[in-house]
C-alpha cells in the first residue's frame, strides 16, 4: 500500500528468507530475535513501513503542489530515474554483503547479463512496467489528495488477484473474492461524485479525472508487473539481489529514455536537475527504499503486522491530508469507503478471524438443531 515501486523481494513472499523456522528451537520467546537499540526488529520494521508509506505520499504530494522558487518544478521523469539508480546501488551493496565482496558480486552481475540474454529480456517486462508505474504515481499525486490516492491505490490488490487467476492459474476462495468485492465497493464510495458540500478530492490546480486515471493505471501496471515477476521467480533460483540489479538497471535505462522523450525540451532549456531541493531528494530516497522496507517486514515480522502497518498508514495519510495539507474535507462516504478498504485488505490478507468462524459455526449448529427438533415434533 505504498507509492514506492515494488522490488523483487516484495512480490512473492517465498523469495524472502524468514528466520522464524530456523530459530524456533533456540528461542524460547516469540519476541526473541534481532534487536535495534533493544527494540525487537519486527517493531522496528513495522515503524519503518509506516514511516516510509506515509512519508513518500505526504512528501511527494507536497513536492508536487508547493510553490517553487523560479517557477520551475522538478521533472517527475528525472526523479524516477534517480530512484531507479539508488535502488540499483542498494541492491548491489546487499549483493556484496551476501557474496563476501564487491569483486565476486561484480562477476555475478556480469554473468547475469551476459550468460542468458533470454532471461534478461524477460526481466525487461516488469522493469518497464515498474518505471511506467512510478511515473503514473507522480501524476496521480499531482492531481489527487494524498488521502484519496492512498485509499484508491489499494485497488492494486484487486488487479493483482485477477491477473494471478488469469496468468498463474491461481484459485481464490470465497473469502478472498468477498474481500475483493468489499474493496471495490469501498473505492467506489470514495470516488462517487459529490455535491458542493462533499469531500474535495483534489487541490484547485489539479485534475481529478487525470489523477484517477493515473492511479487506476498504476494499479494495473503494479499487478501485471508483480504477477509476471512471480512467474519468473518460480522458474529460476537466481539471487534476489541479482534480480533487483537487473530490474534497477533496465528501469534506469527506460527511465532515462523517458526523460528525454517526454521532457527533452525542458531538460535542454533548464537542465536535468531543475527544481531539485532537499524535499525532492527525500521523495526519491523514500521511493527507492520502499521495496527493501517491505522485505524487512516480511523477514522480521509477519503478514499480520504488515496488514496492521498498512491500515495505520492509510489512517495517518488521511489525517495529514485533511488537517495538515488541508486539501480535502472527509465526508461520510469517504469514511465509510475507507473502513471498507481497511476491512477488505485485512480480510484478504488474514482471512476470517477464528473467533468469527467459531461464532458462525455455533449459530449454524443451533439453527440445525432447531430445524431437527421441529421436524421431530411434526
Amino acid at each position: 500500500c505504498t507509492a514506492a515501486a515494488p522490488s523483487v523481494i516484495s512480490a512473492p513472499s517465498h523469495s524472502v528468507y524468514s528466520p522464524a523456522g530456523a530459530s524456533a528451537t533456540m528461542a524460547p520467546s516469540k519476541d526473541a530475535g534481532p534487536t535495534l537499540f533493544g527494540i525487537p526488529m519486527k517493531w522496528v520494521s513495522l515503524i519503518m513501513l509506516v514511516a516510509q508509506t506515509v512519508g513518500v505520499v505526504f512528501m511527494m504530494r507536497l513536492s508536487r503542489t508547493s510553490s517553487v522558487e523560479g517557477g520551475r518544478r522538478y521533472l517527475n521523469t528525472t526523479a524516477v530515474f534517480f530512484s531507479e539508480v539508488i535502488k540499483l546501488l542498494c541492491s548491489y551493496l546487499f549483493l556484496c554483503q551476501e557474496k563476501g565482496g564487491p569483486g565476486v558480486a561484480a562477476g555475478l552481475v556480469v554473468q547475469a547479463f551476459t550468460r542468458n540474454p533470454t532471461e534478461v529480456l524477460k526481466v525487461c517486462v516488469p522493469g518497464l512496467l515498474y518505471t511506467v508505474q512510478n511515473n503514473l504515481l507522480f501524476i496521480s499525486l499531482s492531481n489527487l489528495s494524498g488521502a484519496v490516492y492512498q485509499v484508491t491505490y489499494q485497488l492494486k490488490i484487486l488487479t493483482t488477484a485477477v491477473l494471478s487467476v488469469l496468468i498463474l492459474g491461481k484459485a481464490l476462495g470465497p473469502t478472498k473474492w468477498s474481500a475483493l468485492l468489499l474493496l471495490t465497493a469501498g473505492v467506489t464510495l470514495i470516488q462517487m461524485p459529490r455535491g458542493d458540500g462533499g469531500s474535495s478530492h483534489v487541490a484547485a490546480e489539479g485534475n481529478a479525472a487525470v489523477g484517477l486515471t493515473a492511479v487506476l493505471s498504476a494499479c494495473v501496471t503494479s499487478g501485471l508487473a508483480g504477477v509476471y515477476l512471480e512467474k519468473i521467480l518460480k522458474q529460476t533460483d537466481a539471487s534476489i539481489w541479482l534480480r533487483n540489479i537487473q530490474l534497477g538497471s533496465i528501469g534506469a535505462l527506460v527511465a532515462l529514455a523517458g526523460c528525454f522523450m517526454q521532457d527533452g525540451a525542458a531538460i535542454r532549456e533548464a537542465g536535468f536537475m531543475q527544481g531539485y531541493c532537499g524535499l525532492v531528494w527525500a521523495v526519491i530516497l523514500l521511493q527507492a527504499v520502499g521495496g527493501l522496507v517491505v522485505a524487512a517486514v516480511l523477514k522480521y515480522a509477519d503478514n499480520i503486522l504488515k496488514c496492521f502497518g498498512n491500515a495505520v498508514s492509510i489512517v495517518i495519510s488521511c489525517l495529514l491530508s485533511a488537517w495538515l495539507l488541508q486539501e480535502f474535507v472527509p465526508d461520510l462516504l469517504f469514511v465509510l469507503g475507507t473502513l471498507f478498504v481497511l476491512g477488505a485488505t485485512s480480510l484478504y490478507s488474514l482471512g476470517v478471524p477464528q473467533s468469527v468462524l467459531m461464532l458462525w459455526n455455533r449459530l449454524l449448529g443451533k439453527k440445525s438443531k432447531g430445524e431437527d427438533s421441529g421436524e421431530g415434533a411434526v
